[in-house]
């Protein structure tokens, strides 16, 4: 069967490309489509559907764009409702792809329309399963996300579902069967998906803790909430631009894609309250930044990032990037649906430079430098990783304040006193330190390379590193 997975790991996004006979199905698309059409057009096919698994949270879907681009019909699974025309499938209808067959199977549970849908191939013979945030490698979806658009579903009613669906629906299947995701690790709509992203049905249900024959329901929803943390704020706009519809890509470019001098972004920075985003590399950044931008790096977990920092994904951005990458830039926070960036600074930031401007500058220090001002002073360490990570491992007398929720707790970092901001490798500390500096604090420097490098044996750190078991 021809089936191909097409993965971002920005997203830690799987979408699917199938094609038999001339004919293709894109599964899950991302915002941007061109590559799809793309893949369809070296295979002289063309794209009959686009099969959406449910209503997505963590990113905008590309379906849209497809569908006015190239004809296809868009397909939900049972109970789906959206804003704008689509088939919606029955549970065990089947639609034909060229020569393959492509069978609905209801599966509610990470969201009511959850749908995960059966390969069957040129000789009736089932393949595999795409099944979207209802079964991944090692994990389930989390069902505490529909809620935040639809307050009487319950995070206990939708684990009940999803229990349902998963006996029901996908154990009875043949074990041979490959499961195909649409997420795999560093996805926020799990909570301990595999590096894999993709598998055997059998092997999972030997594996994967959700598939335990022996579970009950009650232990099933009980183990499935154990240890969800909130989802990111951007999650329950992406499902209603999901659901409603949104802008064309091609509008969002063409907005977004204005060079402007240093005058002109300036300008442009007084007389709107757009917000400026630098997406370069921490250590170019902490060498000097236009004043009261905050920098999420391109290199790093960008859209997610984004989303997390961002809460209003309406928000007018202006972006600071490295020549050369600003339909990219432009292009990753679409598909977190961050359509209102409304120009960059033409250059980067060396044409600020040039033209005179002012720009700040991030303190920061070696891990070398760190343990000798440790072993003289015993400065104030901010650790802004995960609070699992913290618990993990962590500087003996260190605080805890995870990015994620740094803007609720600011009052925690003192201006009368100085301090030392680390993450695990440096991209999520400047992240914080852009905002600190932003807010108004001047008094802290970075911690280069973070926690990780702290740990190599070529510096003597270890005796500073204090084990926390977790409970």
């Amino acid at each position: 069967m021809k089936i191909e997975q097409i993965y971002t790991g920005c997203l830690a996004h799987a979408a699917y490309y199938l094609e038999s006979n001339g004919e293709a199905a894109i599964f899950d698309p991302l915002r941007e489509v061109q590559p799809y059409i793309n893949r369809a057009k070296k295979d002289n096919a063309k794209i009959k559907y686009v099969f959406e698994t449910h209503f997505h949270a963590d990113f905008v879907s590309g379906h849209l764009d497809l569908k006015e681009k190239t004809g296809a019909n868009i397909i939900f699974g049972p109970t789906a409702k959206p804003s704008y025309d689509a088939i919606i499938a029955k549970d065990n209808q089947i639609f034909e792809v060229g020569n393959y067959k492509v069978k609905v199977i209801h599966t509610p549970g990470h969201t009511m329309e959850s749908t995960t849908y059966l390969l069957i191939d040129e000789k009736d013979k089932e393949h595999g399963i795409i099944t979207g945030d209802t079964l991944f490698i090692g994990d389930v979806g989390r069902p505490d996300l529909a809620q935040h658009v639809v307050s009487e579903l319950t995070e206990e009613k939708l684990a009940g579902h999803l229990f349902d669906s998963l006996r029901n629906k996908i154990m009875p299947l043949s074990d041979d069967l490959i499961v195909y995701p649409n997420h795999g690790a560093g996805s926020a709509c799990g909570k301990m998906m595999s590096k894999e992203t993709s598998d055997t049905l059998g092997h999972q249900k030997k594996t994967n803790y959700a598939l335990r024959a022996d579970m009950s329901k009650e232990e099933f929803i009980k183990e499935l909430l154990t240890g969800l943390t909130a989802p990111p704020g951007y999650f329950p706009q992406n499902v209603l631009m999901n659901i409603k519809g949104y802008e064309s890509l091609d509008t969002i470019m063409e907005r977004g894609e204005k060079p402007l001098s240093a005058e002109a972004f300036e300008a442009a920075s007084n007389e709107t309250r757009a917000l400026m985003l630098d997406t370069r590399d921490a250590k170019d950044f902490a060498k000097g930044y236009v004043p009261n931008s905050i920098n999420i790096g391109l290199d790093g977990s960008f859209a997610q990032w984004v989303g997390e920092m961002i809460p209003d994904i309406k928000q007018e951005i202006l972006i600071i990037t490295e020549p050369g990458k600003e339909e990219e830039t432009i292009t990753r926070l679409s598909r977190v649906g961050y359509d209102k960036t409304i120009g960059f600074l033409k250059g980067g930031f060396k044409s600020w430079q040039e033209a005179g401007k002012e720009f700040e500058t991030i303190n920061r220090i070696t891990v070398a430098e760190f343990e000798k001002m440790y072993q003289n002073e015993t400065p104030l360490v901010f650790d802004i990783r995960k609070k699992s990570e913290f618990d993990s491992e962590h500087i003996i007398g260190a605080i805890n304040v995870p990015l994620n929720e740094i803007n609720q707790h600011l009052s925690q970092f003192p201006k009368d006193k100085a301090f030392v901001l680390h993450c695990a490798g440096g991209y999520r500390s400047m992240i914080a330190a852009s905002i600190l500096k932003q807010r108004g604090w001047d008094n802290f420097t970075d911690m280069i390379g973070g926690f990780d490098e702290a740990k190599k044996g070529k510096i003597e750190l270890s005796k500073y590193i204090e084990p926390t078991t977790m409970l």
